[in-house]
């Protein structure tokens, strides 16, 4: 396994054209205390997709956090990433492996299924399940029970919560056994428009979560 993957708090990017803004939010969520970024934006062309990642590696950079790319292999490798995160339609884990060479982290959504986790196991250095909770990113997203994260920490895997989790209930995920919490809107607000948030609400957004996770963690053993 890696000597470093994603703990605490996972930020994943929101969809925005501001590339301005999103390096800002990404720098003010490292500040607050998030250990890795994921980066997705499904919305913009390729071209606007490679400036915006190489921003966000440079800034993950220099705050010390992991950076991960969606999906990729490509942008990964033509950004110096981190590392990769797939889902199921994103080809065959073992073949994305190969093709990412050994260095990378790569992580591997599984859902609500252990036994994908199971199968994955020897090639994913973490998996993430979700959604835990009703997203509004992905409000009908199939629902992952907090017991998935017991069975993962006995299996002896770096499992990450997805879905719904806020500052309200990332003590629940992390007592319950959760290595890591991957959050969009409770750190960010909403990319788009007058009600996004600024660099001091995602910074104290970060911050909130990153604590609620921890006293989770101690609570739970972890």
């Amino acid at each position: 396994m890696k000597t470093r993957l994603p703990t605490g708090l996972y930020v994943l990017t929101p969809d925005t054209f501001d590339d301005d803004w999103l390096v800002m939010a990404v720098s003010a969520a490292i500040r607050g205390g998030a250990s890795a970024v994921q980066y997705r934006n499904k919305s913009v062309d390729a071209a606007q997709r490679l400036r915006q990642a190489q921003r966000l590696a440079r800034a993950c950079r220099e705050g010390g956090a992991l950076f991960i790319v969606n999906d990729s292999v490509e942008l990964a490798r033509a950004v110096g990433a981190d590392g990769l995160h797939i889902g199921r339609d994103d080809g065959d884990p073992a073949a994305i492996r190969a093709a990412l060479g050994p260095g990378p982290v790569l992580g591997v959504s599984c859902y609500d299924s252990f036994e994908r986790a199971l199968a994955v196991g020897g090639i994913a250095d973490y998996v993430a399940f979700g959604s835990v909770f009703v997203s509004s990113v992905k409000p009908g997203a199939v629902r992952a029970p907090l017991a998935l994260f017991a069975r993962a920490r006995e299996a002896g895997m770096h499992a990450v919560a997805i879905g719904g989790i806020d500052e309200g209930n990332a003590f629940e995920v992390a007592e319950a056994g959760a290595t890591a919490v991957a959050v969009i809107t409770a750190v960010f607000g909403h990319a788009q428009g007058t009600a996004r948030a600024d660099a001091p609400a995602i910074e104290g957004s970060a911050r909130r979560v990153v604590e609620a996770f921890a006293a989770g963690r101690r609570s739970g053993g972890g």
